[in-house]
């Protein structure tokens, strides 16, 4: 029997049906219980009109060289050039840049989720790239982790080590009592897993978890954020305020004496700072439910009610990655370790806290906490990275001064920006600003599959291939399937892998020995592939032979032989396995954050006031906005796919309104609306959704930016884009991560013809141009 051609993603491993050499179906992984939809989304993409199929340059660039007119980027049409012109052009001014600049004015942090294959992982292979030709300014942090990945190693561990010791859905199972999940668990959200989801079993563990008696809270603007089977309690808190939520559940442990003062004192550091700031006596209000119950609109009743659960019962305390999306966003996340460290469950099996369930696949699973094949990506020679979500800042103000993480840094003079696997104009915040940030570039560089919009705003586009196109291994930590992922169909016009495209770029740059190591894709499989025994034989997992594992299709790692429970060891004795924080203990109190001095974030955890939220009653804009991973799509991965496209409302992306909010402004189920704030405009449809918290909408990210005049700044985006609305401002000086969540809007009808959606359209050529 032959073994199955398989494929995968960040949202699940198929099996492949080709037929007359092209990929007519994705059918489930056998082994995954729930499989994800939107891998049907991928046969009818491939070979739409939306794809790239040839190099492409901006006419004005390819007239005038780097810099020119580049306030017509997005507006302007491109001309198809061979792949010879485009590497010499590629090549040229990347050689321009560093000999006359430097390599710190190359920006190629290039962020974006891209293919689930390790080696062709696109990210991977730019920074590989340009390290062996100097280096590049790099980013750090992630637009999704951005607050957590800053502040958790200064008060317990760092994210990423955090992430793989997430105790079992196992264990809460069967020692669970309370799962109080600030944010839910959104099913939506746990299709997905950056290196691939072989099987979804989230939606699974919920039920049994209800089935078991555990009673789930879902403190969250959306009732949608937990569902199981059975009743679920909702407490619809107002968005932005968790802390103030948390901090009144602390105060009831407090004044209740409901905290485990034992544990505090041997386990945690500063636990008397916090507490006084607690009970009033730094500032002169005590932070008790009766303060919060106006700022979150839960009754004092039901949040000490809900305190006293909490102590009663084996607790997990669950907080969803969206809560630190926000102004002041280290503050939950701060707070809800605090919480988990009063009630003294941390390394008891069900109890403790978690960061969280829901956001991936991953987090839950019972699985070891291996990924299998790394492409090593060298030494960055420039050592003077940005926060990931302060790109539009670093174009917009070469040589401008911030703080973050405790120092005072300065922002690079970017002329070149080279991107690869990845889509800004998703991801990033306030899309008007990053226009006119993005004018400031001399080149812009983009290797893509599809026409999206960070395609049709670049100078130099080269076609890339998707991983059904080339040969490549699938693999995650705490995923139990490494995948053969097997070539299934050619390309389709010119397109190449990104291996291939930098192994060209870099014989002009005199690195290909460096950059490649004389190995073709096979040879560096089978390397990868070897290399990864040592992870392996940390696990006591033993891998077969590379030969075995691709004939075979996949390698199914085994389950750990006993499920494992976070902070286990530290409970059992703290001084000998001490926490990677300057205490060695939880940091309730951080001496380290309150030396740097930030108004904008104290020593503990703290209320802090968002700069956008309802609690603003001279805000113009009444509703809040929360823009939150679609269902039907990875971040904007195949947008215009079959999937995506079939739930959106007249071809736009739909927005979610409670009754009340859409009976006041006239709207029924279907409208077209225009959602609007002092930061930009786009179209939605109107989707009735009693489950929501009056004052509060929800859109999806991930539509495709389709402006109404191309290029110019403020136009009306056609399709329902959320990011033209988001706010584009660092969580604050410590962590400098992504605000989207602190949002305000506006909702009206859209009373005018309405524009067709010319996303997916492929922009204007102006024709080939000789010998091409």
């Amino acid at each position: 029997m032959n073994a199955p051609l398989l494929t995968s993603t960040h949202w699940g491993v198929y099996e492949v049906e080709v037929e007359a050499g092209k990929v007519k179906a994705l059918k489930p992984f056998a082994h995954d219980p729930q499989p994800s939809p939107i891998g049907n989304s991928i046969p009818g993409a491939l070979t739409s009109p939306t794809r790239v199929l040839r190099p492409a340059v901006r006419k004005s660039y390819l007239d005038a060289g780097p810099g020119a007119a580049t306030h017509k980027r997005g507006a302007e049409p491109f001309v198809q050039v061979s792949w010879q012109r485009a590497l010499d052009l590629v090549a040229a001014e990347v050689e321009r840049v560093r000999k006359r600049f430097g390599n710190s004015s190359i920006f190629a942090g290039s962020y974006g989720w891209s293919s689930a294959g390790r080696f062709h992982h696109a990210q991977s292979q730019v920074h590989r790239f340009m390290n062996c030709a100097g280096g590049y300014v790099a980013h750090v942090g992630t637009y999704s982790l951005g607050a957590a990945r800053t502040l958790l190693p200064h008060i317990v561990a760092d994210m990423d080590q955090l992430r793989l010791q997430h105790t079992p859905w196992s264990v809460l199972e069967q020692h669970c009592k309370l799962f109080v999940a600030f944010g839910g668990v959104p099913l939506r959200n746990s299709q997905v897993n950056s290196g691939g989801a072989s099987q979804h079993e989230v939606g699974l563990w919920l039920r049994r978890l209800a089935a078991a008696g555990v009673k789930l809270v879902n403190v969250s603007p959306v009732r949608g954020d937990l569902v199981t089977n059975r009743a679920v309690e909702w407490i619809p808190i107002r968005p932005n305020t968790d802390a103030a939520f948390m901090l009144a559940l602390a105060h009831t442990l407090v004044t209740e004496n409901r905290h485990d003062a034992g544990f505090l004192a041997s386990h945690c550091a500063g636990f008397e700072r916090f507490r006084a700031y607690l009970l009033g006596d730094v500032d002169g209000v005590a932070k008790c439910a009766g303060w919060a119950a106006p700022i979150c609109e839960v009754s004092a009743d039901r949040i000490v009610d809900l305190a006293r659960r909490m102590s009663a019962n084996r607790t997990m305390i669950s907080a969803s990655w969206s809560l630190q999306r926000a102004d002041h966003g280290e503050q939950p996340f701060w707070l809800t370790v605090t919480l988990a460290a009063m009630l003294g469950q941390i390394g008891l099996p069900g109890g403790g806290f978690a960061l969280g369930y829901g956001p991936v696949n991953a987090e839950g699973a019972d699985a070891h906490a291996f990924s299998g094949p790394v492409l090593p990506q060298g030494n960055n020679a420039v050592k003077t990275p940005i926060p990931v979500a302060r790109i539009a800042d670093m174009l917009l103000d070469p040589g401008g001064t911030y703080d973050f993480d405790g120092k005072p840094c300065v922002y690079p003079d970017i002329r070149l920006v080279y991107w690869c696997g990845g889509n800004p104009f998703h991801h990033h915040q306030d899309l008007n600003r990053l226009l006119s940030a993005w004018r400031k570039p001399e080149t812009i560089v983009i290797h893509e599959q599809f026409w999206t919009a960070a395609a049709k705003h670049a100078d130099i586009v080269l076609p890339a291939t998707t991983s059904l196109e080339r040969d490549d291994i699938g693999s995650s930590g705490r995923d139990r399937f490494m995948i053969a992922m097997k070539k299934a169909v050619d390309a389709p016009g010119e397109a190449r892998d990104d291996y291939a495209i930098f192994s060209e770029l870099s014989a002009r740059l005199g690195t290909q020995r460096a950059y490649t190591e004389n190995r073709d894709t096979m040879q560096w499989l089978r390397y990868l592939y070897e290399a990864s025994r040592e992870r392996a034989d940390r696990y006591d997992i033993a891998l077969p032979g590379f030969d075995d594992f691709w004939a075979k299709g996949y390698f199914e790692v085994p389950r750990p032989d006993h499920p494992h429970v976070m902070f286990r060891e530290f409970r059992a004795d703290p001084l000998a396995h001490r926490l990677p924080t300057p205490s060695g203990k939880i940091e309730i109190f951080s001496e380290r954050i309150a030396a740097f001095g930030y108004a904008d974030c104290a020593g503990h955890p703290a209320w802090f006031e968002p700069v956008e939220w309802l609690g603003d009653k001279a805000s113009r804009h009444p509703l809040h906005l929360i823009s939150s991973q679609p269902a039907t799509k990875l971040h904007s991965q195949y947008d215009h796919g079959a999937v995506s496209r079939g739930r959106k409302i007249q071809g736009r992306e739909p927005i979610r309104m409670h009754p009340h909010d859409a009976a006041a402004r006239g709207l029924r189920g279907g409208d077209i609306v225009r959602v609007f704030n002092d930061r930009g405009q786009c179209l939605a449809g109107v989707r009735i959704e009693a489950g929501l918290k009056p004052g509060v909408v929800q859109m999806s990210t991930g539509a495709w930016y389709d402006p109404l005049v191309p290029g110019e700044i403020g136009t009306l985006d056609k399709h329902g884009n959320a990011n033209v609305l988001t706010l584009d401002k660092g969580t604050s000086k410590l962590t400098q991560g992504a605000s989207a969540h602190s949002c305000l809007v506006q909702v009206e009808r859209y009373e005018g013809e309405l524009p067709p959606i010319t996303a997916f359209d492929p922009p204007p050529f102006a024709g080939e141009t000789p010998g091409a």
